[in-house]
């Protein structure tokens, strides 16, 4: 099992959710009204009167063969749309309940 946690603008929220189901990903979390700023390019979204803009971020627990199609897809997304900003990191899932 991996856990895969996207961070993205919150105008890609309808695609990343068509993603998370084409992807047959069900469960995970939604997170609302993430601020933050990337790495490297784009600009800060923190929700305030300078960087309005804000992001959401999702978290899912996926078997390990839905990783790279999913990541495929999310990959699609941000080179289609590169100033809004999309990343996904990807962790081992030890245990669970």
């Amino acid at each position: 099992m991996k856990s895969v946690f996207i961070t993205y603008d919150q105008a890609h929220h309808d695609a990343v959710a068509d993603i998370l189901k084409s992807s047959l990903c069900r469960g995970y979390t939604l997170l609302r009204d993430v601020g933050g700023c990337g790495t490297s390019t784009g600009e800060p979204h923190l929700g305030s009167h300078a960087w309005p803009a804000m992001n959401e971020a999702v978290i899912t627990v996926v078997d390990d063969q839905r990783v790279e199609p999913l990541l495929a897809r999310l990959r699609k997304l941000d080179v289609d749309n590169p100033l809004l900003g999309l990343r996904a990191f990807v962790w081992n899932i030890e245990q669970s309940i």
